[in-house]
């Protein structure tokens, strides 16, 4: 009867999480991958970095996820005088003029945030960083003598790429933090470049995010249902094996004979892909089987969401950062296509 109820539930939520991708496309064009990824991360339970220049619509994308998760949005912009406590209070001065203080974006709608915007968080000063990193990974924090939990809380972020002055670099560990970074390119198709150019109705954003239908999930259940989810998928010893090879290929590509043109493989690495990086490989995996309707995990889960997971984990030695955006995507796609995959029939041989 329990996993009657179990599989009723995952084909219920299953329908749901489709059902957010459909409604996010309606206005959100030729970001299919993306739409797929933030729906990975949402069920995974994992906060995300959008990478993506000025103006592609990670805004507009994003609201339209908040409206179907349901519950609370709130955001804050990066800025180089942005202080940690910005963040928790504001200060004003009320209709009588004497000063008034309220609580802030992260506490406000408290229990019910859902959704956390963070624009441009490399704008902000190391110590906002690391007062958001701590209630990213605590998901509560203490204020006015009170204790405000967020247990529904995601967030996201988005990194401004193309200025360098007066924005501070997010450190590795903190990168760590993040589930995946997901990129928003422009749409290379000509006809959507078309669309998004003379089609009016995407000049009006609002109006765009109106159109998504709200509360298609109920985010204040998420957390519960992502555990049933992961506790649903398993994997065998051969796909487990093949992850490790993996793990170890981001540490030690030499050792798996993998290439890269220009670049001296073995002064590459500084640090690989970190024990916690692995675990959120292998959580947004399942979601990905899940979306496609298994119960156990296939290489391709793997590699759906491999580059994403564990590209921005990576540190490179010194003579290479200034060119990690280029070199993790090569990477990346020479682990996967160096390390052995194993065959869909090992992997279907669950332990």
């Amino acid at each position: 009867m329990h996993i009657a109820t179990n599989d009723i539930q995952l084909a219920d939520w299953r329908n749901h999480a489709i059902k957010l991708e459909s409604e996010v496309k309606k206005v959100i064009v030729g970001q299919d991958k993306a739409i797929r990824l933030m729906n990975i991360a949402i069920f995974a339970r994992g906060h995300v970095l959008l990478e993506g220049g000025v103006g592609v619509g990670k805004t507009t994308l994003l609201q339209s996820i908040a409206r179907c998760i349901g519950g609370a949005y709130e955001r804050i912009e990066g800025t180089v005088d942005l202080m940690p406590n910005d963040l928790i209070y504001h200060t004003y001065l009320g209709e009588d003029g004497r000063p008034k203080i309220d609580e802030g974006p992260l506490l406000r709608a408290g229990e019910n945030l859902s959704v956390f915007f963070f624009n441009e968080i490399n704008r902000a000063r190391p110590q906002v960083h690391a007062l958001m990193l701590r209630v990213m990974a605590e998901r509560h924090i203490s204020a006015f003598k009170k204790e405000y939990r967020l247990p529904h809380m995601v967030v996201f972020a988005d990194r401004n790429q193309v200025e360098k002055n007066e924005t501070f670099e997010i450190p590795s560990a903190a990168r760590d933090r993040f589930m995946m970074e997901i990129p928003i390119n422009i749409p290379e198709d000509r006809e959507l470049r078309k669309a998004l150019m003379f089609d009016v109705k995407y000049q009006h954003a609002e109006s765009l995010t109106k159109q998504v239908e709200s509360n298609v999930l109920q985010f204040d259940q998420l957390n519960d249902f992502s555990d049933i989810l992961q506790s649903h998928i398993k994997s065998s010893d051969v796909l487990e094996e093949y992850a490790l090879d993996l793990w170890e290929s981001t540490q030690n590509p030499e050792k798996f004979g993998i290439k890269l043109d220009s670049v001296d493989v073995n002064r590459l690495i500084h640090t690989g892909a970190s024990p916690r990086g692995m675990g959120m490989l292998l959580k947004a995996a399942r979601v990905n089987a899940w979306l496609m309707n298994r119960d156990s995990l296939y290489p391709e889960d793997i590699h759906a969401v491999f580059h994403e997971l564990i590209a921005h984990r990576l540190v490179f030695n010194t003579m290479y950062e200034n060119r990690r955006t280029q070199l993790a995507r090569e990477l990346t796609t020479q682990i996967l296509s160096t390390v052995a995959v194993p065959s869909s029939t090992s992997t279907a041989k669950v332990a």
